[in-house]
């Protein structure tokens, strides 16, 4: 029997598990940019979205691959202007 299990543990989520409003308005193709912490940001493009818009995959600009990002991360997806 295991001895390190913490029984009744909360199993809530650490943050917010729902998408801003505006994560509702995204779209495959969208350019957007990506606050990961205040002073750390990149570009990049919307390539998939889950059915409750709660995880976005982007494309990030300048060959930095593909990224999935939870609405829980606690990173910010703006859409830029056309």
């Amino acid at each position: 029997m295991a001895r390190n299990v913490k029984h009744g543990a909360v199993d809530a989520p650490l943050r917010r598990a729902t998408p801003a409003p505006h994560w509702k308005q995204l779209r495959q193709g969208d350019r957007v940019r990506v606050v990961l912490t205040p002073g750390f940001e990149t570009g990049g493009t919307v390539d998939a979205i889950t059915g409750d818009h709660s995880a976005v995959w982007v494309n990030l600009d300048g060959g930095r691959g593909r990224t999935l990002l939870h609405c829980s991360d606690g990173v910010e997806i703006i859409p830029e202007a056309d």
